[in-house]
């Protein structure tokens, strides 16, 4: 027996590059990072909810705190959120992620991608 998604992959995706063209590459690569690591199937199921539903929140058009009528502090629920969840689901981010995520910005960033940094 097979089991369906209850996620939308696509719809999300399509979301994402959409946030990702307003919102710039430094924004949009921690997004994507999010979003690799939702897809992966080694990920915990309970983040893997954490995740989606900050990924929703950051890309649907609904608010706690309305970004239209409070500039500034309209961005810190999606700030919280994020950054919490980031944090608790960065140990599952491996480095095929991070080339894959690095090949997308450079795809739709590529004015940037010759300016970056190379560490060793």
């Amino acid at each position: 027996m097979s089991r369906t998604s209850i996620i939308n992959y696509d719809v999300l995706w399509n979301r994402i590059s959409n946030f990702a063209r307003k919102a710039g590459r430094m924004s949009t690569r921690p997004v994507l990072l999010l979003y690799y690591v939702l897809r992966s199937k080694e990920t915990p199921r309970s983040d893997k909810m954490l995740i989606f539903s900050t990924l929703s929140y950051l890309v649907l058009p609904i608010d706690i705190l309305d970004a239209k009528r409070l500039p500034f502090i309209g961005w810190l629920d999606e700030i919280a959120s994020f950054s919490v969840t980031y944090n608790r689901v960065c140990k599952n981010i491996t480095p095929e992620m991070e080339a894959k995520v690095d090949a997308i910005l450079d795809r739709w960033f590529p004015e940037y991608a010759m300016y970056e940094l190379i560490e060793d």
